[in-house]
């Protein structure tokens, strides 16, 4: 072993002694701790309040970069909870206003791991002209995010790589709330999705079309060969089919499920949606059905078992939850129009008749109301 290798390794183990003081100095502080009530994420503790730690909480952080053949370590820090409810929100404000766009982001992302010229980062970002550029460059330099050379080659400074890659960390915990900020815009925009309405409210029977459509094209792609709808007393309609059932793994490059990213997702399946009403600028994908929705519960039947998920306003209330075995498979799609935008009732003579037509359309599949 190398003289370098063991003093990197000898440097680890004291940053990894120094964190586990940090760690135990809080854990001694809490005499009374019960086990985890909740698994995903951050583990919650129960802790009676009087025997709890003056401190109302601390933050414990560390890491390990490296870039262009430099390898950068930051020592443990800790933060207590008081400094950071206490910081300046006028200051945290500007640092992330400078931080607040897509392009600047893509720049910070594209230095942090080399250093790049303007007409290298216009060319690997494709952002057209260097004009556009040079205005990004501007706020961040004068936010001292970033750093240009004297070749003139940018790159982000090395004190400053450590606070955005956690910067960026939290982002990507919180990643799902740019879906729910979606859900919201779809809600004020339900007009490019429903057309225009001919009274004050929009057909609830829209929504349920669209729910329908899906079970659809699982049929065309030769698997479902029924569908069923029920209309239930509180106002909820149900859709259930037979097909293969959404795929419960999670998405490609995601933390979420198959089945919440499809439910959620705005913008991924936007161009694929199936249903789309006369004079509505796009179609209604199951995502933006979530969203127009009050409540929607979706149950998968695969893979030897059922899965379920509730939603509100889009918004998922609960994991994935597996709540039990089964030997079928198919989609099961409960929800509550928002009476907010629809009128109050599902018509079930125009559901009959809609039925009627898309049993001629579709012969080989089984389309009943209950």
């Amino acid at each position: 072993m190398s003289e370098e290798l063991r003093s990197e390794i000898d440097t680890l183990k004291t940053q990894m002694s120094e964190l586990q003081a940090l760690v135990r100095s809080i854990v001694t502080n809490q005499s009374s701790v019960e086990l985890p009530i909740q698994l995903k994420g951050p583990q919650v503790l129960r802790t009676d309040e009087e025997n709890f730690s003056e401190s109302a909480g601390h933050v414990y952080y560390a890491g390990q970069y490296q870039a262009n053949g430099q390898l950068l370590r930051w020592e443990p820090k800790d933060k207590q909870l008081e400094q950071l409810l206490q910081i300046s929100t006028e200051k945290s404000s500007k640092i992330l206003a400078a931080l607040g766009s897509k392009p600047r982001l893509d720049i910070i992302i594209a230095i942090l791991n080399e250093s790049l010229t303007g007409a290298e980062i216009v060319e690997k970002l494709n952002m057209g002209t260097t004009g556009q550029l040079y205005h990004h460059l501007k706020a961040l330099n004068g936010a001292n995010l970033i750093e240009q050379d004297k070749s003139g080659r940018y790159t982000v400074p090395d004190h400053r790589k450590l606070p955005l890659l956690l910067l960026l960390s939290a982002a990507a915990d919180m990643i799902d709330t740019s879906d729910y900020l979606d859900m919201v815009q779809v809600r004020d925009s339900a007009g490019t999705y429903l057309g225009n309405a001919n009274t004050e409210c929009y057909d609830a029977n829209l929504l349920l079309w669209a729910v329908v459509e899906n079970s659809i094209l699982e049929h065309t792609a030769g698997y479902t060969t029924e569908v069923h709808m029920f209309l239930h007393q509180d106002g909820s309609a149900t859709v259930s089919d037979n097909g293969r059932g959404i795929p419960i793994q999670a998405f490609q490059n995601s933390n979420s499920s198959h089945v919440q990213t499809i439910l959620t997702d705005i913008h991924r399946f936007r161009n694929e949606a199936p249903y789309q009403v006369p004079g509505a600028e796009q179609g209604i994908s199951i995502a933006v059905v979530n969203a127009l929705t009050h409540s929607l519960t979706v149950e998968v039947q695969r893979e030897g078992y059922t899965y379920r998920q509730q939603y509100k306003h889009g918004i998922p209330q609960t994991d994935l939850l597996t709540v039990g075995k089964t030997s079928l498979t198919g989609t099961s799609i409960t929800f509550k129009a928002d009476l907010e935008l629809f009128s109050q009732d599902f018509n079930r003579n125009a559901i009959q008749q809609q039925i009627e037509q898309l049993a001629f359309s579709y012969p080989n599949l089984l389309i009943s109301l209950h």
